[in-house]
This record gives structure tokens, C-alpha cells and sequence, in this order.
């Protein structure tokens, strides 16, 4: 079965693509590179002793996309490509709208010119907004509170839409809560442009000396520490839901949503006390001011993924701090 994988050079792209070669599919990545480096390539290559077929494209340019379809033969889709950052987001909210609706309509359009009709969707737990309780459950109210999660609901939308009405089109919407960690193996990690978005990457940036402290964004929330909660997941956890998705559409097609969580919130104190016990290593911080778009506390209910998937997590907080400062230090030589 081949697997067309957008953003499959990216985080958790890279991890599902090796994933999936090690499940005996055959993946092929397009990826405009923008959040991603090539050389992420030879590492799956090391790693699973198969190097995926890549076309560096963007998903803006549709004739870019119909002469991938041409030229392979494609059985479904798992689609990453998106910008990402909650924070960039509010601050650039017209390149959010534009590039991850267009990219997905324009995927979705030439899917269906060409009679592609499994679908693995990278959702997002943001499309819950600011939930009243937690855990958080998939029947629960939608809505969002920054960009980021306005596409990713949109996206849902329009998913939810064409499945209504095409009954051949059959979609797995995966809701991510907090993906960390990193291969085993040390070889692929998230490795963000510039400053980290993202709390992990900050903190082995800080572990490494690259860069001073830790910024807290947020101390007076409603938790045991008046620091934000996450629900946080090991990558290599989240690319197995992903076959799994895949796999359950083949058994029981149509439109299909499921959170892809551990069920456990941590605040970011909890994080890097975690980090420090597990890597021998002081995280400095500095307490700071709220961001827009960010929420108190958010945390998944994935009993569905586990009874309905057979998936569940693996993998803990511990593992997670580990694998994520080996992968810090491989890359940066420390």
C-alpha cells in the first residue's frame, strides 16, 4: 500500500514515515522544507534501511500536487503539511488561513480527481477551545481560540462536508494533544527554525546553553501550580495511531475522529521538574505574562482510540524528557 505523507520530512511526519516503512507500507513524502531539512531523509534511511521517495513541493501550487498523482500510484493519504505555532498564529493569522486551508483544499481536490479515498487527517485537540471540564472527550463542544485552531476545525469541517456527500470518501480525523519526544534512536526530533514555539525544544535549547532560561508563559492559571496543563504524548506513540487509523479504515470506512493522548495533564513546572530529575540537568526559568491563545488546562479522554483503534500510549513523561534530550544532543553535538 503506498501512502502519500505531507509534511513527512517534518516532527511527527518523520516518525510516522518510518512507522510505516517498518509496517511494510511504502511511503512517499512531499514537503516544501519550510519547517523541515532533507537531510531528515538519510536518517529514516539509517533508521529502517529504506530511503522514501521525495518530492520537495508545495501544497499551494496545485498543478505541483496533480503531477505527484500522475506519476504514483497513491492508496491514501496521511496529511501533516501545516504551519503550526498557537503563538505565530495570532500574530500572523492571514498566513495560517492561507496556507493550511488552501494546501488542504487544493490536496482534497486533486484526491478526488483522482479517486484517492482514504484520508488520515493531523487535527488538533485546539478545536476544543477552552474546554469547561476535562478530560476531554470527542463529542465535546468545538471551537477555537487562536488561528491555528481555526484552520485545523475548518479543515474538519470541510471533511465532515465531503463525507456527507461522498460515501466512498473514508476519513480518520486524529485530535493531537501535546506530541514530545523523539526516536530511540536519536536520529530524528523535532527541530524547529529559530526559537522553539514549542515547550520541549525551548527546554533542551536552555539544557544545551543555547539559550538562557525559560520563559513561564502564565502563572496564575486554575492548576496546582498556576502554570498551563497539557496533555503530553510520545511522537513515536502518535505515529502509531496513525497506522492504526489507517488500518481501521479499511474495516470500517467512513469518518472516523479520535483523540490521540496519554489521559495524564502535566503543568509546564511538572515538565521540567520531570526533565531535570530524569536528565541530571538545570532548567533556569522566569516567570512571564499569559500568551494570547493559550488555555488553563487541557487533557485527553482516549478510551475511543483504545477500544475502538486498539491504541493506546506507550510511553511516559520520563521517557519523553529522555528521548528528547538524546535526540537534542545528537543534533547539536553536545
Amino acid at each position: 500500500m503506498t501512502v502519500l505523507v505531507t509534511g513527512g520530512t517534518g516532527y511527527i511526519g518523520s516518525h510516522t514515515v518510518v512507522a510505516l516503512i517498518e509496517a511494510g507500507y511504502t511511503p512517499i513524502i512531499v514537503d516544501n522544507l519550510v519547517n523541515s531539512k532533507i537531510e531528515t531523509l538519510d536518517k529514516i534511511e539509517t533508521i529502517t534501511g529504506m530511503k522514501p521517495k521525495f518530492y520537495e513541493k508545495n501544497l499551494i501550487n496545485i498543478a505541483d500536487i496533480e503531477e505527484i498523482f500522475k506519476t504514483e500510484k497513491i492508496d491514501a493519504v496521511i496529511h501533516f503539511a501545516a504551519l503550526k505555532a498557537v503563538g505565530e498564529s495570532v500574530e500572523k493569522p492571514l498566513a495560517y488561513y492561507s496556507n493550511n486551508l488552501i494546501g488542504s483544499l487544493n490536496l482534497l481536490q486533486v484526491m478526488k480527481r483522482n479517486h484517492v479515498n482514504q484520508f488520515v487527517f493531523s487535527s488538533s485537540a485546539t478545536v476544543y477551545g477552552s474546554p469547561k471540564t476535562n478530560p476531554i472527550l470527542e463529542d465535546f463542544p468545538l471551537s477555537t481560540t487562536n488561528p491555528y485552531g481555526a484552520t485545523k476545525l475548518m479543515i474538519e469541517d470541510i471533511l465532515r462536508d465531503m463525507c456527507k456527500a461522498d460515501t466512498h470518501l473514508n476519513v480518520a480525523i486524529l485530535r493531537y494533544f501535546n506530541p514530545v519526544g523523539a526516536h530511540k534512536s536519536g536520529l530524528i526530533g523535532e527541530a524547529p527554525h529559530g526559537i522553539p514555539n514549542n515547550l520541549v525544544p525551548y527546554i533542551t535549547k536552555v539544557a544545551t546553553g543555547e539559550l538562557a532560561c525559560l520563559n513561564v508563559f502564565g502563572t496564575d492559571y486554575e492548576t496546582h501550580d498556576g502554570t498551563g496543563i497539557r496533555d503530553y504524548i510520545h511522537v513515536i506513540d502518535l505515529a502509531a495511531g496513525h497506522l492504526k487509523a489507517l488500518e481501521k479504515l479499511k474495516s470500517q470506512p467512513g469518518l472516523l475522529t479520535y483523540n490521540l493522548g496519554t489521559g495524564t495533564g502535566y503543568s509546564v513546572l511538572d515538565l521540567v521538574k520531570a526533565f531535570e530529575k530524569v536528565n541530571g540537568v538545570k532548567i533556569p526559568y522566569e516567570l512571564a505574562a499569559r500568551r494570547p491563545g493559550d488555555i488553563a488546562k487541557s487533557y485527553a479522554n482516549a478510551e475511543k482510540a483504545k477500544s475502538e483503534l486498539g491504541w493506546h500510549a506507550k510511553y511516559g513523561i520520563d521517557d519523553m524528557c529522555e528521548d528528547s534530550w538524546r535526540w537534542e544532543k545528537n543534533k547539536s553535538g553536545n
